[in-house]
């Protein structure tokens, strides 16, 4: 039998969003949808964290706002994840929670945190975002991204 993973995909994501790690070797390969740029690039900050951290039923302590310049959209979305990893290695904190609001070609970013410490960590942590096949575009439901972060 066929894998059809790509007609399930579809299926699932009409009118919604989400994302999901797909199978990469050594690294984590993410998918991400949402009807608007701005869903799926909260989406994929989202599937970066739930490839470390559980953070089901953990409260954010502080909300952290994050202005990211215009850039074009393959720019936004490794910035977006790039921040992710700033504020694990220099603050410890923990996204549970993503808001993105485009600004004049840029993004305003709001990551509801927590400490590192009050979250489950079931994998590796991210070092950093690979610009290798990454993706970032319009598609027939909405957007859509992959990106692999290198762990």
């Amino acid at each position: 039998m066929a894998d059809d993973t790509q007609g399930d995909r579809r299926a699932g994501r009409q009118g919604a969003s989400g994302h999901r790690t797909v199978p990469h070797t050594a690294d984590v390969r993410i998918e991400a949808w949402g009807a608007s740029r701005e869903q799926c690039l909260a989406e994929a900050v989202l599937g970066m964290v739930g490839c470390f951290a559980d953070v089901s039923g953990v409260r954010p302590t502080a909300v952290r706002q994050v202005e990211l310049a215009e850039a074009d959209d393959d720019d936004l979305l490794i910035a977006s994840l790039d921040e992710v990893i700033f504020r694990l290695e220099v603050h410890g904190e923990v996204p549970v929670d993503v808001e993105a609001e485009a600004t004049n070609g840029g993004l305003d970013v709001r990551l509801a945190v927590t400490d590192v410490a009050a979250v489950r960590i079931v994998g590796a942590m991210p070092k950093a975002v690979s610009w290798s096949d990454l993706r970032l575009a319009p598609d027939p439901y909405g957007w859509s991204c992959a990106v692999t972060v290198d762990v």
